[in-house]
């Protein structure tokens, strides 16, 4: 046994290291979540994580004020084992059964604050401010399109590109988490007699389409409201034929902090670098970003265009 894993041995057996890796293992959280799931100060969390980032055993990341805390990706399958083997072990212990319901609790709570905005402007997004929201930012995705092929549009809304796409394409699926915005959404494609436009409830990180069935999928600035942007952008090329386009419109990253209570935004835009690491790790090619809107108002919010393609 060399000299890392006894360190590593050393570090665990703490038990609030212990209950914070089990809690990351899991999920990423903020300082402010983990606090709250485990019920003490943020003084005493914060210096836990400092050690077990100083070990490499934890990355953090800076969102606006926000600090995020997650296992590090990269860590060393034997590494990676013990800490599955510690807190497997310790898996029955009632602190660990109270810290799995409050975990629980504060990803519902992250889920009801979107779906609550979500739900309050349904009906009302063609009306109200949204950041990267634009006509301008719109048109150069619609421009993209080359009928007549199947389109996916997730974290749709109310689909308000959707109801000009599906004039012309083959097929058009809105996808979205508020069951609001679809009751709204499928009124308003009856009314506009859109009869091959269908809205389905469904998460953009579990989208509810077969694989390769649609020719292009967007993620209009939905993006930044994915728990796991990731996740939502691997799901988006899993859905695409080969030779499928995606197409992402979202707001570059930006240090707007009431974005997160005025928007429901989870984070602050994006880097063009992470978008590309997202487009690439799914396996796609051909990768384009651009900038295509920057808006004059205070606090000049940017959006960017990136597409990829799925190889043949």
């Amino acid at each position: 046994m060399n000299t890392t894993t006894w360190d590593t041995l050393k570090l665990v057996a703490e038990p609030t290291r212990l209950r914070i890796l089990a809690l990351l293992l899991r999920e990423e959280l903020s300082v402010a979540e983990l606090q709250e799931i485990l019920g003490m100060a943020q003084s005493r969390i914060s210096s836990q994580l400092a050690l077990l980032r100083s070990a490499e055993l934890v990355v953090d990341r800076r969102d606006g004020k926000r600090a995020y805390y997650s296992l590090r990706p990269a860590l060393a399958p034997a590494t990676f084992a013990l800490l599955q083997s510690a807190t497997d072990a310790v898996a029955d212990l009632p602190e660990i059964r109270d810290d799995s319901a409050a975990l629980a609790r504060a990803l519902q709570k992250r889920r009801a604050h979107q779906e609550q905005y979500f739900n309050l402007i349904a009906g009302k997004l063609g009306k109200n401010y949204c950041p990267g929201r634009s006509w301008e930012a719109l048109g150069h995705l619609a421009l993209r399109l080359a009928p007549p092929i199947i389109i996916a549009d997730l974290g749709a809304g109310e689909g308000l590109v959707s109801q000009l796409l599906a004039r012309r394409a083959k097929k058009v699926w809105c996808i979205d988490n508020s069951p609001r915005m679809v009751e709204v959404g499928t009124a308003l494609a009856e009314k506009n007699g859109l009869d091959n436009l269908t809205y389905k409830l469904g998460d953009i990180e579990a989208v509810p389409l077969p694989d390769r069935s649609v020719d292009l999928a967007i993620l209009s600035q939905a993006l930044h409201h994915a728990q796991h942007p990731q996740t939502a952008v691997r799901e988006a090329a899993r859905i695409l034929k080969p030779g499928g386009q995606l197409l992402i419109l979202d707001l570059r990253e930006h240090d707007f902090e009431k974005a997160r209570e005025l928007y429901a935004d989870v984070w602050l835009g994006f880097k063009e670098s992470a978008l590309h690491g997202f487009l690439r790790d799914a396996g796609l090619q051909q990768i384009e970003i651009a900038t295509v809107a920057r808006e004059e108002q205070a606090p000049h919010f940017e959006t960017l265009l990136a597409s990829g393609k799925k190889p043949t």
